[in-house]
């Protein structure tokens, strides 16, 4: 257990000294003008690679850390953690010099004599290599348990094996909070991928990781207030949840684990869990179609991510009815996301005559409540990582799993020079956001939509139709030098068709990824 807060007390000023009592403290050096704290941390936001392992962590043993002990080749050991401080030499307020004194070897005691204070994990968050090796010996060997068991809070996270990827936790107090660490042990999605939901003294915490899903699910120790934050490392893969105590004092423990606590699970062997969700507005889209705003209840922070669905459960004339939705944005707009904390959802869903769910949902008012899932679905991030073509195809509302991942994939993946969508609809008054595509065609290069309406009126200059071969082989090309994947999102029949026709077209089944339901 970490007893010391990584953000206890603020960093000193460029001005000040740091001492101590009964120390004479250090000067700072003066720093090149454009290296001061601030500008290290928009250098290391930037998106350059600072460890030169192109975003890998790795264990590091002594003998390839005493390998990194140059002024243009400077790794450091601090509490466990390899950091390759090279580029941040020019940017250290105490110099080359006393960085240099670290070079090559567990630093942890010299920084602790002055840095004590620093939040180092967060100021060096992208420089991070990876965990320092430790040899396991035979009694620690016997005590780790399958990856199934059930792990208590004072199992701490040094003594897992060296080779066990695995997800990991820890926790650390102050008087008034509570804090749990999660380490991934990968990249996390800039949408994120973390649920946690507190409710009567009970924490659960759920981190999706590809087809995995990693939980922490502990009933509490002590009482606390409900709200949570949770402060994400995408690049690093570290999760912070922090919880406020009801009173202030010293906790013996973190609390008593509960089931599948600490267990590191495919996502289909787990069942879904699901939260009352309060309706607090619905926005007519078109005729049809309305955004739903769900607010999630109090200590729930729920990140969802790009591509995945949540389901919506209701009890509809004694029957439970369960339907899946993809989450959006508020906008197709392109810009930083400002909030990390996720306490609402929107859902933009079509009303059927016929829908038994949809037309419950529309009769729901503003504080009417609705069951929501935490996040399903296959989807990934990582085809589109090399890819420099994006083909997106959807019908009607299969729109929705677009329109995040337009957003992430003009504004986090660089290597994508180019996104088509496909938009199949009926009649002109079908089309969704139609407004947001335009603009967002106006005002990125990379982004182009066609609209193709089955049933058009006379004054449709558009393309007609519907999804076949000739379509496909009109829009969909192989530019040379390019790599392509297509997402494909509709009705069952109009996603079966629209796949059967791609592999016609020579696109094999890793360059397509079908959103089912």
């Amino acid at each position: 257990m970490l007893n010391i807060p990584t953000q206890s007390f603020p960093a000193p000023s460029s001005q000040q000294r740091v001492a101590r009592p009964g120390q004479s403290g250090r000067n700072k050096v003066a720093l090149k003008p454009g290296h001061s704290l601030m500008d290290w941390i928009r250098f290391s936001k930037s998106g350059k690679d600072l460890t030169g392992l192109r975003g890998r962590l790795i264990e590091v043993t002594r003998e390839e850390l005493q390998k990194h002990n140059t002024r243009n080749d400077c790794w450091t050991c601090i509490r466990g953690m390899v950091y390759n401080v090279t580029s941040y030499m020019d940017y250290h307020p105490g110099g080359e010099d006393e960085l240099m004194k670290a070079a090559g070897i567990d630093g942890t005691d010299l920084f602790d004599q002055v840095h004590r204070w620093v939040n180092y994990e967060s100021m060096l968050k992208e420089c991070l290599v990876g965990r320092m090796a430790t040899k396991p010996t035979t009694a620690i060997k016997a005590m780790i348990p399958p990856p199934q068991a059930v792990f208590t809070p004072s199992n701490q996270v040094s003594r897992l094996p060296v080779k066990d990827s695995r997800p990991r936790y820890d926790w650390f107090q102050t008087a008034t909070t509570v804090h749990l660490v999660i380490y991934t042990q990968r990249k996390i999605p800039i949408s994120g991928c973390t649920v946690v939901d507190l409710e009567d003294g009970v924490l659960r915490v759920e981190v999706l990781l590809g087809k995995m899903s990693y939980m922490v699910h502990l009933r509490l120790s002590e009482n606390v207030d409900g709200d949570v934050a949770v402060h994400t490392a995408f690049s690093v893969g570290k999760i912070q949840v922090t919880i406020r105590k009801q009173a202030e004092g010293k906790w013996s423990s973190f609390g008593q684990p509960l089931e599948f606590h600490n267990t590191f699970l495919s996502k289909k062997d787990r069942a879904s869990f699901f939260r009352d969700c309060v309706l607090v507005s619905k926005t007519e889209v078109n005729h049809n179609t309305n955004v739903f705003q769900l607010q999630l209840p109090r200590g729930t922070v729920m990140h969802v991510p790009v591509g995945k669905h949540v389901y919506l459960k209701s009890l509809i004339q004694d029957a439970e009815v369960v339907r899946p939705y993809t989450p959006i944005d508020q906008g197709l707009s392109i810009g930083p996301n400002t909030s990390s904390e996720k306490t609402d959802l929107y859902l933009m869903i079509k009303v059927y005559p016929d829908g038994a769910l949809t037309q419950h949902l529309n009769s729901l008012h503003v504080g009417d409540h609705v069951s929501v899932s935490g996040p399903e679905g296959t989807f990934s991030l990582r085809p589109l990582r090399d890819t420099t073509v994006l083909y997106l195809l959807a019908a009607g509302t299969g729109f929705t799993p677009m329109c995040r991942l337009v957003r992430v994939a003009l504004q986090e993946i660089s290597t994508i020079r180019n996104i088509q969508l496909l938009f199949f609809n009926r009649q002109e008054e079908d089309i969704l956001w139609r407004r947001e595509l335009d603009e967002l065609t106006a005002n990125d290069e990379r982004f182009q939509v066609k609209h193709i309406l089955s049933e058009p009126c006379e004054s449709w200059t558009g393309k007609k139709g519907r999804v076949d071969d000739a379509i496909i082989k009109d829009v969909l090309a192989r530019p040379e030098g390019s790599k392509c994947y297509v997402c494909v999102c509709g009705p069952t029949l109009f996603t079966e068709q629209t796949v059967r026709l791609l592999k016609q077209q020579g696109f094999s089944e890793e360059e397509i990824h079908a959103f089912q339901g």
